[in-house]
């Protein structure tokens, strides 16, 4: 029975998982990356964080190529010392970016990459000698590792996400994650900026119904810093007749610096560390030039960061740094904040121009929240303070997770298939303006050809509209309002450029037709949610006032009075007057028809009249896609090969992990089954010498098989070793097991069968309806059961312990179950009703009753039917029927 119920358990859970729904978050940082999953299962919290196969809340945003094999995340950490060159980090950094920008960026971090200039003129990462991969590519795989994080989390598929995005990105690096995030299969709900995310975790759960608020959101990660101004305040709604105080924030400002993070203060301990250990080597030597010397030196140089944030002084230590040389030296935080004296100033740059643009003062801000994992060193805290006028900061907020998680809850609000129950109104704005520029035949390059579309900081989600006056084919171009204003790498302020086409022949098809008005371009651009201005439609407007001919109808409506005294003499009138109209202008004879007679009202065709008619058109114009450069799209041959290799690649990962995880298998089994034979003195029971040593051999044989030929075997050679090793040993384990389950499932039936015994007995006062036939059935059916164990018990003993057992465990539950079913039926018999016998009448009194029926038919046959249908509605209004509407 309790298998029985495991079995339904087990489906009904089945049924439950197919019925939630998930969405995720990823905060997708320069190092590091975070998933947040929001999952309405009951008793769990509806937001929480995807741990990765370390149990870790955070992974290495890393893909690594070793032997042809791809590693991911930690994986990919755990080579970064030994193959430095092989390990690609930094990678969110680089999408949208020219080749000469990551060039130069690369090499300042010392990261020994091998990259290569695209056709598009961006970034692309030589792997081997033959392949190379470019940015979105490789971003793809590191967003599907994260993917895959989600769904091991939450146990359901997880498509849909949203992906948190620094300020500063622009079109290019927006685009580019998001083709990343197609080849990896993901669905983005939506980009929100970094800021955003974090604003809607610190506003979710406060009340901002009594006062409102400025808060500033400082960040400083591992290679850029912001500060956002972000305005709380409530306003009323109506839910369910009720008035209710809805918490909102709307993002005021936000300013950057893209390359100031905690990298640049882990650099200069390098630098100055590098430094130290050339001078103890000497002979020129620079430890620079040497990528495993300077990975190792790093990895060393951010734990030594660590402890600066927690104590004054802290070691280093490196083991075999350089030609076998270990390195071992110390250094105090005061040297730490001497070493990145100009970092401090310019930390304060984003926080004294938001202030500045929005008007404030440090004295107006209700708060100032420190995001990112820079803000724990405890000299820019220090400087913050200062400037702020403030004994301590605020960190409310969890600096690492803060994004990852209000991402979460903008994912939840976005999604159809979760709903929460918390609200926050949510207003962002673009992080940059944008203008359109026109360039074609008779468009000269002034003020009228140069729009603004979208001011700074506008509200995303936005519709665009502009109109020109043009009638020939001309192209658009998309750019940055301001060239002072761009985003990093980035040189050039277009970012997009379009050709409309088919404008000069909708003009001179229509050329010969009386335009009333210049030809119109109506252009629609739209602002979406994720930050991307496009352009999605054009249309041609054509205006055209011309003479056409339109029928002339007379309507008579004389004498219609005497025809029916019903009609409407409004009508007739009204007709009339429409009637004279077109008399004067009609050149055709007509009867006057007074003298005539007529019943109903008669059309009489008059022929036709030229009248002026104003129309207008929209004709659909072509835009076709011209953007050249490191923002070019990738072409749809370009993406399906893309998602081609990165299908192959996740392919030959899942093959890789089964393999190793039957090699383990294999491994495992091989050591715990020795053991057991070896060591156990339990097996001599069930087993001869003979037959554990055979056993043993071929667990040996298999183990050195391991060793040597099976270091590069394949998922399905390792299953088939184990399951021969198994098909082996298994006789002697499955004896083991019966050792004690045969007897205990012995016990088990004996003492069913004696608590069987008492219930029948009971049932012969508790129960007498019951069958005698069946009880018997069933009694025979006990004392079988109880006369095999006795058959089969007796065999056994008489049986050798290194044989097959008589019977088995299993045998003997089935046989109870079987009893219990045949139980169960009997008991479940209900007890018959009892029979009511009706009264005898004697004759007299049922002709008397015969006669009254017959009467009482007479009568109702003498009523009337309208008296038949009354009584019968009467009965209805009563209440002895049941109402439809009930």
């Amino acid at each position: 029975m309790l298998f029985r119920l495991g079995i339904f358990l087990s489906l009904l859970s089945l049924f439950l998982i197919r019925s939630e729904s998930a969405v995720s978050s990823i905060d997708l940082g320069s190092e590091w990356l975070k998933v947040a999953v929001v999952n309405l299962k009951p008793g769990q919290s509806p937001i929480t964080i995807a741990i990765n196969e370390m149990s870790k809340r955070k992974s290495p945003a890393l893909v690594a190529f070793q032997s042809e094999t791809r590693l991911l995340g930690e994986e990919a950490a755990g080579i970064v010392a030994r193959y430095p060159d092989k390990v690609f980090s930094n990678l969110r950094d680089m999408i949208g970016k020219p080749y000469q920008d990551v060039k130069r960026s690369a090499d300042s971090m010392y990261l020994p990459f091998d990259v290569v200039e695209d056709s598009r003129g961006a970034a692309k990462i030589r792997v081997s000698s033959d392949v190379s991969y470019s940015v979105e590519e490789l971003l793809g795989m590191i967003l599907k590792y994260a993917s895959n994080l989600a769904e091991f989390h939450s146990k359901v598929t997880v498509k849909d996400a949203v992906i948190s995005v620094p300020p500063y990105f622009g079109q290019a690096e927006r685009k580019g994650l998001l083709k990343a995030a197609e080849m990896a299969g993901i669905n983005v709900i939506s980009l929100i900026n970094e800021h955003s995310g974090a604003a809607l975790q610190y506003g979710i759960d406060k009340d901002f119904s009594n006062e409102s608020r400025h808060v500033i959101l400082y960040d400083m990660g591992s290679s850029s810093t912001y500060a956002a101004l972000v305005f709380y305040s409530a306003y009323n709604s109506k839910e369910y007749g009720k008035t209710v105080s809805v918490n909102q924030f709307q993002v005021k400002d936000v300013r950057w610096d893209s390359e100031l993070g905690g990298q640049n203060m882990e650099l200069r301990l390098v630098e100055y560390f590098a430094d130290e250990f050339n001078k103890q080597v000497g002979n020129g030597v620079d430890v620079r030039k040497h990528p495993k010397a300077m990975a190792k030196l790093k990895k060393q140089v951010k734990r030594t960061k660590e402890i600066l944030s927690a104590n004054t002084a802290a070691p280093i230590s490196v083991e075999s740094l350089y030609d076998d040389r270990d390195f071992r030296s110390t250094i105090t935080r005061e040297k730490f904040e001497e070493l990145c004296a100009d970092l401090w100033d310019k930390s304060l740059v984003p926080v004294k121009e938001v202030l500045k643009h929005s008007g404030l003062k440090a004295d107006d801000i209700y708060a100032v929240e420190l995001i990112g994992g820079a803000t724990r060193v405890p000299k820019l805290q220090a400087t913050l303070q200062e400037y702020f006028g403030r004994k301590d900061l605020d960190k409310h907020l969890d600096a690492d997770e803060a994004i990852v998680l209000g991402s979460a809850l903008h994912a939840a609000n976005l999604s159809d298939g979760i709903k929460l129950n918390r609200k926050l109104g949510m207003v962002d704005g673009s992080s940059y303006g944008f203008v359109v520029e026109l360039d074609g035949a008779d468009l000269s390059k002034d003020e009228a050809t140069r729009l603004l579309l979208v001011p700074r900081m506008k509200k995303l989600p936005s519709k665009i509209f502009k109109s020109i006056n043009h009638g020939k084919d001309f192209e658009v171009s998309l750019a940055y309002d301001r060239e002072d204003l761009l985003p990093p790498g980035i040189t050039s302020p277009v970012f997009a450029h379009h050709a409309v086409s088919g404008l000069t022949d909708t003009a001179e098809k229509y050329s010969s037709r009386n335009l009333s008005a210049p030809i119109k371009t109506n252009l629609h651009f739209s602002l979406s949610r994720s930050g991307i201005l496009s352009l999605d439609q054009a249309d041609a407007v054509i205006q055209i006032t011309e003479w056409i001919e339109v029928p002339k109808k007379n309507l008579n409506v004389e004498n219609t009075t005497s025809a029916s005294p019903n009609a409407s003499v409004d009508n007739g009138a009204n007709s009339t007057s429409e009637e004279s109209n077109s008399n004067s202008e009609s050149d055709g004879g007509v009867s006057n028809g007074s003298n005539s007679t007529v019943e109903e009202p008669s059309t009489t065709d008059l022929g036709t009249e030229r009248k002026l008619k104003k129309r207008t058109f929209k004709i659909p114009l072509k835009i076709v896609e011209k953007t050249t450069g490191p923002g070019m799209p990738l072409s749809k041959e370009s993406l399906a090969e893309a998602k081609r290799r990165l299908e192959a690649l996740d392919k030959k990962d899942a093959e890789r992990r089964r393999t190793a995880e039957l090699k383990n298998n294999l491994e495992e089994y091989i050591y715990a089954t020795k053991e057991k034979l070896e060591t156990s003195e339990d097996f001599e029971k069930v087993s001869s010498n003979d037959e554990r040593q055979s056993v043993i051999k071929k667990l040996d044989e298999v183990q050195e098989w391991l060793y040597t030929d099976g270091e590069d075997a394949s998922a399905s050679e390792f299953q088939d070793r184990l399951n021969s090793l198994k098909a082996t040993a298994d006789p002697i384990f499955f004896r083991f097991k019966e050792l004690t389950a045969r007897p205990e499932a012995v016990e088990v039936a004996r003492q069913y069968l004696s608590d069987l015994k008492q219930t029948i007995r009971g049932w012969e006062t508790e129960k007498p309806w019951l069958p005698k036939d069946r009880i018997d059935e069933l009694s025979t059916s006990m004392d079988k059961l109880k006369t095999w164990l006795d058959e089969k018990e007796a065999e056994q003993k008489k049986t050798s312990g290194y044989s097959t057992p008589v019977f088995t465990s299993e045998e003997v539950y089935e046989k109870v179950f079987n009893l219990q079913d045949k139980a169960a039926s009997i008991k479940r018999i209900p007890k018959p009703k009892p029979k009511v016998e009706k009264p005898v009448k004697n004759e007299t009194e049922t002709k008397s009753e015969n006669t009254t029926s017959s009467e009482k038919d007479t009568s109702e046959n003498d009523k009337p039917a309208g008296d038949s249908d009354s009584s019968t509605n009467e009965k209805v209004k009563g209440g002895s029927e049941p109402h439809d509407e009930l």
